[in-house]
């Protein structure tokens, strides 16, 4: 049982950065991996990039490839999406999870995730 808190969205112009921070809570026994996720208005939920510890895999939405950097530090249960040249389709509510896995395409979230709060991010001028 883990809980996440997501924060750093704001409202922004394109080509600004913004840093979002994911921190963990309760039970991190099982938290080898992160991913984040968005949900536009009018669509559905996308994966955006994740990160899996136990091999340092990493995937990012060819889209976000180049702009955008997931990190986590394990010894404050954060995790980070560095968000650099921000556009409008970037706009989105943006969550994290640990529960999370791999393909080999991409990455997805498992869908029985109970998703939290988010952060939105506006980019608009």
């Amino acid at each position: 049982q883990v809980q996440f808190v997501e924060s750093g969205g704001a409202l922004v112009e394109p080509g600004d950065s913004l840093r979002l921070s994911c921190v963990a809570s309760g039970s991190t026994l099982d938290v080898s991996s992160i991913g984040w996720f968005r949900q536009g208005p009018g669509k559905a939920r996308e994966e955006v990039a994740c990160l899996r510890s136990g091999d340092g895999r990493i995937y990012y939405r060819e889209s976000v490839k180049g702009r955008f950097t997931i990190s986590r530090d394990n010894a404050k249960n954060t995790a980070f999406l560095l968000m650099n040249d921000l556009r409008p389709e970037d706009t989105a509510i943006y969550y994290c999870t640990s529960a999370i896995g791999f393909s080999p395409s991409g990455c997805y979230a498992d869908p029985s995730e109970s998703w939290g709060q988010g952060t939105q991010v506006i980019v608009s001028s």
